[in-house]
């Protein structure tokens, strides 16, 4: 497993949001997590780094496998914890009050993965030319297109597309979104904010993720340049994760 992350400021907002880390278990399973900070007087800021910083303390020191079910409920409980650790400080500091984030967090191992999902940030699996979409958006406008009250079309123009219906710390207790993946030779990985999805068409995505001869950290670069073309106005932060045959993990650092 070969990994990347990059995080931009973006070229509106006056603070980064968004934090982003790649790691490895003393297992050897590759890890991530991307975290999109939200609230006023820079708690967002505080938000999201809590988070991360929990989720790679504790992704840090995972034992064992994913393929067991007590994985999936070891995944959750880790975001869980990441969730009290963000709720405690906006409790305990009125600065910080209602502050939250979204988040998203992969555990990967050669066959397969463990993905856990709550608001906005996605996760993009890249397979025999294709890009599929892994999470499913925690937003109004997201649940309103599913039930049919809305086109897609008309959630992606909405003027209220970035109000999202579940996130971390906003709460004492959140409900996790758990899945699992498999993972095949040349698959890639892409988890991101929503600085890159809600400004790049999964089109230009695909074509940057594809690219012939191109390193996966040139490839994180080309993202970051695609989201600022189209007007970088959110932070914007990218992970990759690309499963290689016969190479080995190395950690790709945090953001």
């Amino acid at each position: 497993m070969k990994t990347a992350v990059r995080s931009h400021i973006g070229r509106v907002r006056q603070l980064n949001e968004d934090r982003a880390w790649v790691g490895t278990t003393p297992g050897g399973l590759t890890a991530a997590a991307v975290a999109d900070g939200m609230g006023g007087h820079n708690a967002g800021d505080v938000a999201s780094t809590l988070a991360v910083d929990s989720l790679s303390k504790s992704l840090s020191a995972w034992e064992g496998v994913i393929s067991a079910f007590e994985a999936e409920e070891k995944l959750k409980a880790i975001v869980l914890a990441a969730n009290a650790a963000v709720f405690e400080a906006a409790s305990t500091h009125p600065q910080y009050h209602n502050m939250g984030t979204t988040v998203v967090v992969a555990l990967l191992d050669e066959r397969e993965g463990l993905i856990g999902h709550i608001g906005d940030s996605r996760a993009y699996r890249i397979r025999g030319g294709a890009i599929e979409q892994l999470t499913d958006d925690h937003t109004l406008v997201n649940e309103l297109a599913r039930s049919g009250q809305l086109s897609r079309e008309e959630a992606a123009n909405h003027p209220r597309r970035n109000v999202l219906t579940r996130a971390l710390g906003t709460d004492a207790d959140v409900s996790v979104d758990l899945q699992r993946i498999d993972m095949l030779p040349g698959d890639r990985l892409l988890i991101c904010s929503d600085g890159l999805s809600a400004l790049v068409d999964k089109a230009l995505i695909l074509d940057t993720m594809n690219t012939e001869g191109v390193t996966l950290d040139q490839r994180a670069d080309r993202l970051i340049a695609l989201a600022l073309t189209a007007g970088g106005d959110d932070n914007v932060t990218v992970a990759l994760i690309e499963y290689e045959a016969g190479t080995g993990t190395r950690d790709g650092g945090t953001s």
